[in-house]
């Protein structure tokens, strides 16, 4: 009997389900689309603000007693270094997945004198200039990752070359070391693409030189505007200290902090083991670096907390925005549901005060109707995740130029909240069915 009068309400009244039907579609689509974009936001911006750079700071653990200012403007033969040969052990951690790429750092004060394009005799002194050496797109054997590459080209979108980069895949042939040029130390110098400088260094043990050629002009708005940046090969050999770096900075993907994480970085041994198996087992900056710690020998791991503070403060907002808009989407449907069956009961009310004077008890006929509001729900539900899921991919491909993966896990999740609409929407003109009686339903009274 049910199943026949749901038939006949639907057949007889089938603008109005259809409107139902609608109004469930749109919010379905919506939050179907908004949830897939929750749940892959987190990855996709995180590969978005890498731009921002490196969160991640690998250094001697002796630099941890002295300032940042003076860590790296002491004398080399009293500074401390680590290991070439450990940076692959950064990629052998629980986290190794999440690890976007690092580059290693050396620098030094060197005298550099310009070339003659002639005779590349000795021309033009320049005094001191900053060196740096690092990775640009180097090769590095990595566990179980055939043909890895890293270096500042991953880990340092931001950085802007007017001419060619370095090229530090392979050993560089002929004479000339490719470099890149600072552009206000460019400017100062009046050096620019293509010419040739000598590099000079000397110590009590060694006395080194290099031929460069400037490939390209750079701008970081950072430290690197005032450095020429070579292969970190020929930085070495220059200073006499092959196989030695004195930091590498490091890119990871990671998750928004929150008071587990905060407690754990204000004190590791004050979380309780299975806090700590949370945290460790949780992509934190904290709990990355900790890992990074444990895996290089004699280094200070420190996370770079204006980029991976700023990271989670992004991803927390847009996340939030996302769900301040699911739920006025999920409130719009309700309320449109429930000026629809609050429209057919009044229309419907002689076909309740008939069914009420044979018999019908109040649950039943509110069943009707629950009934109803549901296979509206699931119409639309269905039809919803469809069109979420194709908004979702369109939603990916224009922000981040890729489509956004659908977790399957949203369809139920759609479906039940669609339910919910239609249940909710449906129980307040329910209730009027209570207050309609037969006898004057029927006379027309109401």
């Amino acid at each position: 009997m049910l199943a026949r009068m749901l038939f006949q309400s639907w057949r007889f009244s089938i603008k109005r389900k259809f409107l139902a039907v609608v109004t469930i579609f749109l919010a379905a689509g919506l939050v179907s689309a908004l949830l897939a974009v929750s749940i892959d936001i987190g990855d996709k911006m995180a590969k978005e603000l890498k731009s921002y750079g490196a969160n991640i700071l690998v250094e001697p653990a002796s630099n941890a007693a002295l300032p940042d200012e003076l860590s790296h403007n002491t004398d080399l033969s009293s500074q401390d270094f680590l290991d070439e040969k450990e940076l692959p052990n950064i990629k052998d951690i629980f986290w190794r997945n999440n690890i976007v790429g690092f580059a290693p750092l050396l620098s030094a004060d060197v005298k550099a004198e310009i070339l003659s394009e002639k005779t590349h005799d000795k021309s033009t002194a320049l005094g001191q200039i900053n060196v740096l050496g690092t990775f640009f797109d180097h090769n590095i054997p990595v566990p179980d990752e055939d043909d890895y590459h890293t270096g500042q080209k991953i880990i340092s979108p931001y950085w802007h070359v007017q001419g060619e980069w370095v090229n530090d895949l392979e050993t560089p042939e002929g004479e000339f070391i490719p470099a890149l040029i600072g552009e206000q130390l460019a400017q100062r110098t009046g050096l620019k693409q293509g010419d040739k400088i000598q590099l000079h260094y000397q110590n009590d043990k060694l006395d080194n030189q290099s031929a460069v050629e400037i490939t390209g002009i750079l701008s970081t708005g950072g430290a690197e505007d005032n450095q020429l940046v070579m292969p970190l090969n020929a930085v070495q050999k220059l200073l006499g200290l092959e196989g030695k770096i004195q930091s590498v900075k490091v890119s990871a993907l990671t998750v928004p902090e929150n008071d587990l994480s905060r407690k754990a970085r204000a004190n590791t041994d004050a979380l309780d083991a299975e806090e700590y198996d949370r945290w460790y087992c949780t992509a934190y900056v904290s709990s990355i670096s900790h890992q990074l710690e444990e895996a290089i020998s004699g280094a200070i791991v420190r996370p770079i907390w204006q980029v991976a503070a700023s990271e989670g403060v992004v991803i927390g907002k847009i996340q939030l925005l996302l769900a301040v808009v699911t739920l006025a989407a999920l409130i719009a449907a309700a309320m449109g549901i429930a000026s629809l069956m609050s429209t057919g009961i009044i229309e419907r009310s002689k076909e309740i005060g008939l069914m009420k004077a044979l018999g019908a008890y109040q649950w039943q006929i509110a069943l009707l109707f629950y009934c109803e509001a549901i296979i509206s729900a699931l119409i639309g539900g269905t039809l919803g995740c469809i069109a979420g899921w194709g908004l979702a991919r369109f939603i990916g491909s224009a922000l981040f130029g890729v489509p956004l993966s659908f977790a399957w896990i949203v369809i139920p999740c759609v479906l039940m909240l669609s339910i919910l609409i239609a249940v909710v929407g449906t129980w307040f003109p329910a209730h009027r069915i209570a207050k309609l009686y037969p006898v004057e339903v029927l006379y027309g009274r109401q």
